[in-house]
């Protein structure tokens, strides 16, 4: 009984969601593209010309705003480079190089090396979040192997004055999440979008010019 309460609580709130209601109104496919949005404005991650990579892309609203974005606000072509990864397939985005797979597995980096041909990216982006199991310890667990999987990534891959936006959770794992960005990078910020929702104890770190670029 009180499963299907909460489920129904959940279902009223997202319907009446104005961020729910904003992206069916401006084509996102889902409210994250709010976040991402806000946090861009704020911090001005976002230019035309950069190489950006979003890890966990799937749906693809995300995408969907940075398209926009590198296309200047207008309905043509993008200047820059859009490269999605996701184990989960994703409807097509126009001008993003979409690859589906693991971004662990050799094939996949492979493909991926062929898209970036030798370039380093900008701006390296993860919605990422982990199934979660109900058990603290576990989810903390799961959150924290994903930053790990993203700040390796952009290790790699990131322009030594590049960025990488995560998101975490306060309540899964959040100071050590916080500590390993500190190692990393020479800039760290906490950023909690208003799009998130009150209830969430989803937050957002961005780091900034990493500390041991490779090479």
């Amino acid at each position: 009984m009180a499963k299907n309460k909460f489920n129904k609580n959940w279902i009223h709130d997202h319907i009446n969601d104005p961020y729910v209601k904003l992206a069916q109104k401006e084509g996102y496919r889902a409210r994250a593209a709010y976040k991402l949005k806000e946090i861009d404005e704020s911090e001005k991650l976002i230019r035309p010309g950069q190489v950006i990579v979003d890890l966990g892309c799937t749906p693809g609203s995300w995408g969907q705003y940075t398209r926009r974005k590198l296309a200047g606000g207008g309905e043509g072509g993008i200047k820059g480079t859009m490269i999605g990864l996701d184990i989960l397939p994703m409807e097509p985005i126009a001008d993003m190089h979409f690859i589906q797979g693991d971004f662990r597995e050799q094939d996949v980096l492979d493909e991926l090396a062929g898209v970036l041909e030798g370039r380093m990216a900008d701006l390296v982006l993860s919605d990422m979040a982990p199934n979660l199991s109900g058990i603290p310890s576990a989810d903390a667990a799961r959150m924290e192997d994903l930053i790990d999987l993203a700040i390796e990534f952009s290790q790699s891959h990131l322009k030594p004055s590049g960025a990488l936006l995560v998101k975490c959770f306060k309540d899964m794992g959040f100071t050590q999440i916080l500590e390993k960005f500190r190692t990393e990078f020479k800039v760290v910020k906490q950023i909690k979008p208003k799009a998130s929702r009150d209830k969430s104890s989803e937050i957002f770190l961005l780091g900034r010019g990493l500390k041991n670029p490779a090479g």
